[in-house]
């Protein structure tokens, strides 16, 4: 062939483009000898497919199920008018382009087992009286989740308990209670794991954690699930009567691709597993939902919305403690005896005839004497009136 077409993206992100992104970039060509064309047009389109096992993926992509197509525009690069002939000389030529993306939401592109998400942009280069060729290329698609949403960043928590044995021969019960910080997570980030475990069997058990992915596809209206183990840890064995606790254990995320939770055919779910290996008997295990984003986590936000949903917690007792209106100290009478106001109601002058030492080393034993009258009115109001300034001044 005399021709040869690239497509080339000038502004792809590193994980591609996101719904509403303007895409820029331009059709190389490369000629060998002097080529007439008709039209180059650019086709995009994507979506997402299922397919039996056995066949290929590419030959149900022609035909996408009702309501799971995203993307189908076209564009033509020349601006010439229709069915004119446009002479293209030898060496190469750079016609380019840019479209914007629908604002709607597009699902993140993903390739499993029995399906996939996918898009691709197609240049079709017509010329007279030769067949038309087309070159493909991927257009990446990430839908952004942002972990910073309150559904994602509040804590997750599960238990369980069950009794080890059968019939008159049961052991005793084995439990446990594990927690995560929070639902939504990124590639490369640690889930702190918080648990505590009970082993009242007579058994040796050992605990272990792990993330795994689950790829669900709609079939024929069937739906066939994948499951896989991401990544693992493993705790120490816990014997008889004992128990154990993980006071933050670390499981790494390893680079996988986003939740795809709103596909109708197409669906990728992520959950941390808290297990219990006990031998002669079911593995006991609870199981943790996750949400691997895109968007990191805001720390400062996420302590200050914390902060503030504690305090508004904690003060929420104010409103109830506090009277509307203030209430009057209590009567003198009531909480000092007469007995104790008559044998402590002397005065200086006969404190200080019998004892030989200023009045004011004893000025303690007056701790019973009443308080001024309360008061809501002021009894020596302030002679200024109002509007009027008044002056201090400071002798040497």
């Amino acid at each position: 062939m005399c021709v040869t077409v690239t497509i080339v993206y000038e502004n792809e992100g590193k994980y591609g483009y996101c719904a509403g992104d303007s895409v820029t970039g331009y059709v190389l060509l490369e000629v060998l000898r002097d080529i007439r064309l008709l039209r180059l047009l650019l086709r995009v389109c994507g979506g997402a497919v299922t397919c039996k096992p056995g066949k290929h993926l590419e030959d149900a992509w022609e035909s996408f199920p009702v309501g799971t197509q995203y993307v189908n525009e076209e564009y033509d690069l020349l601006t010439e008018p229709a069915g004119e002939i446009l002479l293209f000389p030898a060496g190469k030529h750079k016609i380019p382009f840019r479209f914007q993306l629908q604002e709607s939401p597009l699902v993140t592109s993903f390739a499993g087992k029995y399906g996939k998400v996918y898009y691709q942009t197609t240049a079709v280069l017509k010329r007279p009286s030769v067949p038309p060729h087309a070159t493909h290329r991927e257009l990446r698609i990430i839908s952004p989740i942002n972990i910073n949403s309150p559904s994602l960043y509040t804590p997750v928590q599960r238990s369980k308990e069950v009794m080890v044995g059968c019939w008159f021969f049961q052991s005793g019960p084995i439990s446990v209670n594990a927690k995560i910080g929070r639902k939504g997570y990124c590639n490369g980030e640690a889930i702190h794991i918080y648990a505590d475990i009970e082993n009242g069997s007579s058994r040796l058990v050992v605990p272990k954690a792990a993330i795994y992915q689950t790829q669900s596809f709609l079939l024929d209206g069937k739906t066939r699930t994948v499951r896989q183990m991401l990544a693992t840890v493993r705790g120490n064995h816990i014997a008889s009567g004992s128990t154990d606790s993980w006071n933050g254990k670390a499981l790494k995320i390893p680079p996988v691709t986003p939740s795809i939770l709103e596909c109708n055919i197409i669906r990728v779910e992520y959950s941390l597993v808290v297990s219990i290996n006990i031998p002669g008997a079911k593995k006991l295990k609870v199981e943790l939902p996750l949400v691997v984003g895109t968007v990191p986590l805001n720390e400062f936000n996420c302590r200050n919305a914390s902060v503030a949903r504690q305090f508004s917690m904690d003060m929420s007792w104010l409103a109830l403690a506090l009277p509307e209106q203030p209430e009057a100290p209590p009567n003198y009478a009531e909480i000092v005896s007469e007995e104790d106001l008559s044998r402590d109601n002397y005065s200086i002058e006969e404190i200080g005839e019998g004892l030989h030492c200023p009045p004011f080393a004893v000025i303690q034993e007056f701790r019973f004497q009443p308080p001024p009258l309360y008061s809501e009115v002021d009894p020596h109001p302030c002679p200024t009136t109002d509007g009027q300034n008044v002056c201090f001044t400071l002798g040497n």
